[in-house]
């Protein structure tokens, strides 16, 4: 037999699940909804993902070096990278997305541009499940109603997942991201040719921070904050557009976007021969808020699992098999998901915190452990008189602004 996979979405994580199981053999079935999506979404990646995942020099809009951090009082801190190979990646959505879809396509899996609605699940452990969709490339703009059959299913459709509805998932605490792409005049857009910009502080986000991110030909400026925030939102992105004025003058909008974004893994990731990804799984971090390159690396790891437990394709794997994933995944990342779980909960919490956080990123060490964890996500232990300096200025920046107080 050959194993018949349908992945559901075609983000970073659909695509890399598709790309892997097509390499594979198997027969692949990716489904995207809206083949021009442009997510919104900041789009900075790590270095280590642009060799990692053989990314082209296309889809950089910028090579971003310096970055500078802003507290709540505006005090600026400049971060740059001291290495001339080292870089933050800048993407946009639309152009990353639709390569690793293009790729995956090429490579022999079946690209369907529909909306998947409902899933019927079999009553036992090797019949298969039957994917209901309306195929958007026929029948105008109502589509066909289509029926499809497969042996498993990788679900990558992000927060608002509806395999992980079918499947009964268990729901996820949420942010909200919006953001505005603003077109500068030239002389404005010099100026973040290859700096990007963090700010934190009540004003522009209640729980997280804002950003002015570089693109191609303007930048993308968004917050985001807790869903019981929500209602706020659109105050905070007015703040960090004021926090930003002067830098965004003759600045216009050409596109406004929102999204959820998920904050915590689902309870089940893993349900019979269905597997949750990326957005689909809750695989956002928590104070930094990335996703795409966890994205990508999950829907990957996910499939290549597939793959081993199905024996490249000639068998039906069970769900202790497929759950292998998560055991490599949580393995892999969850330390780091804790990590910063606990970083947003000490330094997000108030603007007293969020200054001592500013001015512990000033710390050459602290800089250079945030770099190799992010560009290369492979934490290097600091050597102990190092790492005691770290925690002694954490606190020390902490009690200055009496952010310890209850």
């Amino acid at each position: 037999m050959t194993l018949r996979v349908a992945v559901v979405g075609s983000g970073p994580a659909g695509s890399s699940a598709a790309e892997t199981l097509a390499k594979a053999g198997i027969e692949t079935y990716l489904f995207e909804r809206k083949l021009d999506n442009a997510k919104p979404c900041g789009g900075a990646i790590p270095l280590c993902m642009v060799s990692e995942f053989d990314l082209p020099p296309q889809i950089i809009d910028r090579q971003v070096r310096k970055m500078k951090m802003i507290s709540p009082s505006n005090r600026e801190v400049d971060i740059n990278l001291v290495n001339e190979d080292e870089y933050i990646g800048m993407c946009r959505r639309e152009v990353l997305d639709g390569f690793l879809r293009d790729r995956a396509a090429k490579l022999g899996a079946n690209l369907i541009n529909a909306t998947v609605h409902k899933l019927d699940i079999p009553q036992n452990n090797t019949d298969p499940y039957t994917i209901h969709y309306v195929d958007h490339s026929e029948g105008g703009a109502q589509g066909i109603a289509k029926s499809l059959k497969v042996d498993a299913i990788i679900g990558a459709d992000g927060a608002n997942s509806r395999i992980a509805k079918e499947i009964d998932a268990g729901d996820y605490n949420y942010a909200i991201a919006f953001q505005e792409r603003i077109r500068l005049p030239e002389a404005q857009m010099a100026y973040y040719n290859d700096l990007a910009e963090m700010y934190v502080g009540n004003d522009v986000s209640t729980d997280f921070y804002a950003w002015v991110f570089p693109k191609y030909d303007h930048v993308a400026v968004g917050t985001g904050t807790m869903q019981v925030n929500k209602a706020s939102i659109k105050q905070l992105q007015a703040g960090i557009r004021a926090r930003a004025a002067r830098k965004l003058v003759g600045g216009q909008i050409i596109k406004v976007e929102a999204h959820p974004i998920p904050e915590h893994p689902r309870p089940r990731r893993v349900v019979g021969r269905v597997a949750l990804v990326g957005d689909a799984a809750g695989y956002v971090t928590k104070s930094s808020g990335e996703g795409i390159y966890f994205a990508a690396k999950s829907g990957r790891m996910c499939a290549e699992t597939l793959v081993e437990v199905s024996q490249g394709g000639t068998r039906i794997p069970t769900e202790n098999e497929l759950k292998v994933y998560l055991k490599r995944w949580d393995r892999k990342y969850g330390m780091t998901y804790k990590v910063l779980d606990l970083l947003q909960t000490v330094f997000y919490r108030s603007d007293a915190t969020r200054e001592a956080f500013v001015e512990m990123c000033a710390d050459r060490d602290v800089q250079r452990l945030t770099f190799d964890s992010y560009l290369y996500k492979t934490v290097v232990p600091a050597n102990p008189i190092t790492q005691m300096k770290i925690t002694a200025k954490t606190l020390g920046s902490l009690l200055r602004g009496n952010a310890l107080a209850p």
